[in-house]
């Protein structure tokens, strides 16, 4: 069908419009560019606290073997273990590996060579057993203990030679050294001046000691002066009992002669800071238990305290 005629009146033409879309750009922060920056970014923050923990948990020869395999020129072809990263080596501690969910494998060991003692089945060694359950920190510390123990150690037998070469070097103590009794116990080193039968350290039933006494405690005083251990003095007496019982007896007595002894120890130069205790046993510790009327009970102790405790044997 025609379009109709134009009116005759009318010589507009038609109006054309036309629309345009405008097309709007993405801000950079929608595009994917920062995915790949963060993906680097953690990447690489693994690979750092990857190289920290290996360089905590690992020893120097374990770092070595690491090196060494990245190394072009010592890159190992073998498929065994010992041929790995780290040479057959483990980066936990040695021994057997226990799993929290499963109870202990012990294996058989192969055949030893000639000359090598060979282990019973289904055993491990001691030694094995131990750094199973324990951490590298553990066994650092627990060697770090025993070396300084020994050392301790060592400071108390020079100590004691130290003290009986002095007493021998003066002769009015000579009538002396059946009183002196040392001896290395859990606790310390003790040092104990003890009564005899014809030679007393104090007057009968007093604290104020005889001159040989506080010549002796000076000798002491230098011996362990040299050492940082603190010291512990005890007091011990007899079973005679005082007619007075109930105003001055043995308790007193005994705690007034450990701290007679404990300013003679100062006065001899050792450190009043270094007192750790000072106590009165009276009669309720005696050296001879089965002759509590025995003079060798009534003594003085003096204790230098251990400052690292022995490790229990096993």
């Amino acid at each position: 069908m025609a379009p109709p005629p134009p009116s005759p009146g009318n010589n507009q033409q038609p109006v054309i419009i036309i629309k345009r879309k405008r097309k709007r750009h993405h801000d950079a922060h929608h595009g994917g560019a920062w995915k790949v920056a963060y993906a680097d970014f953690v990447t690489a923050m693994m690979a750092f606290f990857l190289l920290l923990w290996l360089l905590n948990v690992t020893t120097s020869q374990q770092r070595k073997g690491i090196a060494d395999y990245f190394s072009p020129a010592s890159v190992s072809r073998e498929t065994s273990g010992s041929g790995g990263v780290l040479g057959g080596l483990t980066i936990t501690v040695p021994g057997a590996m226990i799993s929290p969910g499963s109870p202990m494998n012990m294996t058989q060991p192969t055949a030893s060579r000639a000359g090598e003692s060979e282990k019973e089945p289904n055993q491990i060694s001691e030694e094995q057993y131990d750094a199973a359950g324990m951490s590298t920190a553990q066994i650092e510390d627990k060697a770090l203990r025993e070396e300084m123990a020994k050392r301790e150690q060592k400071q108390f037998d020079e100590a004691e030679k130290t003290l009986r070469k002095a007493i021998e070097g003066v002769p009015e103590l000579s009538q002396l050294a059946d009183s002196l009794m040392i001896e290395q116990t859990p606790e310390g080193l003790r040092i104990q001046i003890v009564d005899q039968a014809n030679y007393s350290m104090f007057p009968l039933g007093s604290a104020q000691m005889y001159p040989p006494t506080r010549q002796l405690l000076g000798l002491v005083a230098q011996a362990v002066g040299r050492l940082p251990n603190k010291l512990s003095i005890s007091g011990h007496t007899d079973g005679t009992r005082f007619a007075r019982g109930d105003i001055y007896g043995n308790w007193e007595l005994s705690t007034d002669r450990a701290n007679s002894s404990r300013r003679a120890l100062i006065a001899g130069g050792i450190d009043e800071t270094r007192i750790a205790t000072v106590v009165g046993r009276a009669d309720r510790d005696h050296l001879l238990p089965t002759d509590p009327q025995s003079p060798r009970n009534r003594r003085i102790s003096i204790i230098l305290l251990r400052d690292i405790k022995p490790l229990p044997k096993r």
